[in-house]
C-alpha cells in the first residue's frame, strides 16, 4: 500500500499551494505556541520557587522573632516581679519597727540595758 502512495502524484494546484501554506502556518503556530507555553513554564516555576524560598524564609524569621517575644516576655515578667519585690522591701524600709528589727537581728544593735548572746546555728561536731 506505501508503493501505491508513491505512485500518486501531486497536483500543482492554487488549492494545494494554497491549503500547503495553511498547513505550515499551522505548524509555525503550534511550534511558536509550545515554545510560549514552555517559556511560560519556567517563568511560572521560577516565580513559585522564589516564593516557596521566601515563604520558609519568612517562617524561620517569624520563629525566630516569636522565640525571642517569649524570651522578652518571661523576662519583663521576672523585672514586674521584681519590681514588686523591691517596692515592697522600700515599703517595708519606710517602717522604723522594721529597721530597727533587721539593726537588731543581723548587726546585733541592742536596746537600752539589753544584752545579745549570739547562739551558733550549727550543733558542735563532738
Amino acid at each position: 500500500m506505501s508503493a501505491d502512495k508513491k505512485t500518486v502524484t501531486r497536483l500543482d494546484s492554487n488549492y494545494m499551494q494554497q491549503y500547503d501554506a495553511y498547513v505550515a502556518r499551522q505548524r509555525r503556530k503550534k511550534k511558536r505556541l509550545v515554545r510560549r507555553l514552555a517559556l511560560f513554564s519556567v517563568v511560572v516555576m521560577v516565580v513559585v520557587g522564589s516564593l516557596t524560598a521566601y515563604h520558609f524564609k519568612q517562617r524561620a524569621l517569624h520563629a525566630e522573632k516569636q522565640e525571642q517575644y517569649e524570651q522578652l516576655q518571661d523576662r519583663l515578667a521576672n523585672l514586674e516581679k521584681r519590681e514588686q519585690n523591691l517596692k515592697e522591701e522600700i515599703n517595708l524600709l519606710n517602717n522604723e519597727e522594721y529597721v530597727l528589727e533587721i539593726a537588731r537581728t543581723n548587726y546585733f544593735f541592742s536596746k537600752e540595758g539589753e544584752l545579745i548572746f549570739k547562739i551558733p546555728d550549727k550543733a558542735p561536731s563532738y
